[in-house]
């Protein structure tokens, strides 16, 4: 059932106990919520906040019927959630969001087909379950090209780039039990944007500010907003993603990777929740992207989008945490939001600092001159 008000005082479910649910269940409580979360790790980011952790493997349905027990509304953070359990909890209850753009993101090919069946671009890709299909897709698409994992795959894992034909013995041997696969034409791109949307349960759509993404070691390392593109490059791809929206009938909030060309737009990713290149929302726009999303599921009507001030996202991972305990008061404009994670390894996403300033220059400046984010 779609499309009903949940008053404040009632309890909202999370699939989910990373930083992603830590940070919704900040904006739930904030509006009157309790919280319950669906998350086999004790003492996880969401949990520490939440009124009851349920402690379960995401494919345990003795854990989705308790979650169900003690919930009004389901929400998840991140799209890796056993479909099955997914499928049961929406039959059981209030999942707004339903289970379909769910199963959809979670396989790459599944993914592709479904934005291309909406007529929106794609980079080329080749379907691939044996090395003799790698050897078609390559003569297809050429070199460079980019083997995925269909499932499972993030932060640059599950995948490989082949530069030359005579390493694809050796890359099939190396992945080959990870499979199946999508093979990826390689495109030289100018930068990679992303938009975020999100739409409520009574059809209310709206966007936020499209933002310029940049990786080191394939993990998401600067946000910046507003994005340094053309106004045309700005406009499609915000049509972009309100047409992927639309398409999908989303509830909640859809995050649209795009890579850009020129003047030309093409989709790399989905994700059907907040995510980390929405995190400058918290600080830098009137309503954020985790306040958005409850008020999506929850059939609030949705909030201002507008960006207050330029900002720059930088993520904290594992190794920075030393220098952000020792320099942080430096950085000026800095906003710090840490997710309460006990360990800090090598390339963890430990938290993230919004940089407000006037400009993204002023931004930037202020970030390379910290120490924080320098290699020795």
């Amino acid at each position: 059932m779609r499309g009903h008000w949940i008053e404040p005082g009632k309890t909202i479910g999370i699939l989910g106990g990373g930083q992603l649910g830590r940070m919704m269940a900040l904006s739930a409580r904030e509006m009157g919520y309790g919280v319950a979360v669906l998350e086999p790790t004790p003492n996880s980011p969401c949990g520490q906040l939440a009124d009851i952790q349920v402690e379960a493997a995401y494919d345990d349905l003795q854990g989705a019927e308790r979650l169900s027990e003690v919930c009004d509304v389901l929400t998840y953070e991140f799209e890796n959630i056993n479909s099955d359990t997914a499928n049961w909890l929406e039959k059981q209850m209030y999942l707004p969001q339903g289970s379909d753009l769910l199963a959809i993101t979670q396989d790459r090919i599944q993914e592709k087909r479904a934005i291309s069946s909406f007529h929106v671009p794609v980079v080329p890709y080749r379907s691939v379950k044996t090395v003799d299909e790698l050897t078609e897709a390559v003569k297809d698409l050429g070199l460079p090209a980019v083997l995925k994992t269909t499932r499972g795959g993030y932060d640059g894992k599950g995948q490989r780039v082949i530069r030359e034909a005579s390493k694809l013995q050796d890359v099939w041997e190396e992945m080959k039990e990870e499979g199946p696969f999508v093979l990826e034409a390689w495109i030289q791109f100018d930068m990679e944007v992303s938009v975020i949307v999100t739409r409520s349960v009574f059809g209310e759509l709206s966007n936020f500010p499209i933002a310029e993404n940049i990786h080191h070691n394939n993990i998401l390392h600067q946000t910046i907003v507003p994005a340094r593109v053309s106004k045309e490059v700005e406009e499609e791809a915000v049509r972009l993603a309100k047409q992927l929206a639309e398409s999908f009938n989303l509830v909640g909030t859809l995050a649209v990777e795009m890579f850009v060309v020129g003047n030309e737009l093409y989709v790399n990713e989905l994700a059907p929740r907040p995510h980390n290149s929405g995190h400058y929302t918290i600080n830098a726009c009137e309503t954020s992207q985790f306040n958005q999303h409850i008020r999506a599921v929850c059939g609030w009507p949705l909030g201002s989008t507008e960006l207050l001030k330029p900002v720059v996202m930088v993520n904290i991972l594992g190794e920075h945490m030393p220098k952000v305990i020792e320099h942080i008061r430096d950085l000026k404009g800095a906003h710090l939001h840490l997710y309460g994670k006990a360990e800090a390894k090598q390339g963890r996403k430990m938290g993230h600092v919004n940089v407000l300033a006037n400009s993204v220059e002023k931004a930037l400046e202020e970030i390379n001159k910290s120490p924080i984010w320098k290699t020795d």
